[in-house]
């Protein structure tokens, strides 16, 4: 087996964003890796308020939210060292999105939190487990314990 070349974080900013920021920069530190980190803010779509079709998020929110997800990572970055080229916040599929950006930028690694917050996420979070289905690459799901 090869070494890792370029390891991808997959970043919730949730309260256990640290253990997986963190065993993804010791596995970049053990393989002279290529470290990047993205975010990817889901397009929840809303009803209007006569019930009608689906709209999507207002464009006014959609840019505040893709600011402070921008800020929220960049402050992260500075952190443990992950230049800006290396980051991406997008809106989309959480799971399809990180594994487009896994494959466009060459990723052989992607880390990812194991689980989300409740009923069958608490085996496997939905979005690790979209990205352990689609991904090219090697993923690793990080074990979430409370800190």
């Amino acid at each position: 087996m090869e070494n890792y070349q370029h390891i991808l974080i997959a970043a919730d900013f949730s309260e256990h964003g640290r253990q997986v920021i963190t065993r993804a920069q010791e596995l970049a530190e053990r393989y002279q890796a290529k470290l990047s980190i993205c975010h990817i803010l889901e397009d929840f779509p809303i009803a209007d308020f006569a019930y009608e079709p689906m709209i999507s998020i207002d464009v006014d929110m959609r840019d505040a939210m893709l600011d402070s997800g921008k800020k929220h990572l960049a402050d992260i970055g500075r952190k443990f060292n992950i230049p800006t080229e290396n980051q991406w916040v997008e809106f989309g599929s959480p799971s399809l999105n990180l594994v487009r950006l896994a494959e466009s930028n060459h990723v052989d690694l992607i880390v990812v939190g194991s689980h989300g917050r409740h009923g069958i996420k608490l085996l496997l979070g939905s979005t690790a487990n979209g990205i352990l289905h689609h991904a090219l690459c090697d993923v690793l799901a990080v074990r979430l314990t409370k800190e």
